[in-house]
């Protein structure tokens, strides 16, 4: 079995079903020569996957393929494929698994990015088998894509802000994740979810909240290369709420 196959096969889950499975189905079969859905099944099932396995304990496989998928959404949401918006994804994986493992990843990303996919399906399915805390990164990583090029179009914004719908992010953190990435000395606030009318005892009790929401140990089980992303999150919470305290004194 081709190196292609066990990585898909071994290290998905829920994806391989469901909408997600229908749309890996298809690029495979489409675009994948001499593989078939059976056969990452049969790679599936040699890992002892476990169906019963709880939506805190999805494989880190599910994550790849989830960012995959909701990449081309982003992608294509202007209408274009923008090359720095590809490169992005790309460097990104590279970065996290290797050139190997990102390119079997970019086999399966050139496919989807042709298809016609439900960004509602597909959200229900992460919903329901993906923690909280591994969709917050999700939505992270996709701000990343958009402003890829050095500004978050409208068109881009408008499709995570659906996705973060679907996924039941509220607006609070939905605004700090997109506050990440943008400019301005307000950030601070804005990454904790508070304002500069907040009291002390306000934005004290925010960060503890965000502390606790996005602490990198909640992704454990989705593999070290995700834990080390979402770290970087984690470290952003802390540095706002030092600026705070430096810009009143506290």
């Amino acid at each position: 079995m081709s190196k292609f196959a066990k990585w898909l096969g071994a290290g998905a889950g829920f994806t391989l079903g469901g909408p997600i499975g229908a749309v890996v189905g298809f690029v495979v079969g489409s675009f994948i020569d001499g593989i078939s859905i059976e056969d990452l099944e049969r790679e599936r099932e040699k890992s002892s996957y476990d169906k019963s396995r709880s939506k805190n304990n999805a494989h880190s496989g599910d994550f790849e393929i989830s960012l995959l998928i909701l990449s081309s959404l982003v992608i294509k949401a202007d209408g274009n494929v923008d090359k720095k918006e590809l490169d992005f994804v790309r460097h990104y994986f590279i970065r996290l698994y290797g050139k190997e493992r990102a390119n079997n990843a970019f086999k399966l990303f050139n496919g989807i990015v042709k298809r016609d996919v439900s960004l509602r399906q597909v959200c229900l399915q992460i919903r329901k088998y993906m923690s909280h805390s591994s969709r917050l990164q999700l939505i992270h990583f996709l701000f990343g894509i958009a402003y890829s090029d050095g500004e978050i179009k409208v068109s881009e914004e408008e499709v995570i802000a659906r996705i973060a719908f679907y996924f039941r992010v509220g607006e609070g953190d939905f605004n700090s994740i997109k506050s990440s990435f943008l400019l301005k000395t307000e950030n601070a606030y804005a990454t904790l979810g508070v304002s500069k009318e907040s009291t002390d005892g306000e934005v004290k009790k925010a960060y503890r909240r965000m502390v606790k929401k996005y602490h990198p140990d909640k992704l454990v089980g989705l593999g070290e290369e995700h834990i080390k992303e979402a770290k970087k999150k984690f470290e952003q919470i802390q540095k706002a709420y030092e600026e705070i305290k430096a810009e009143r004194e506290v």
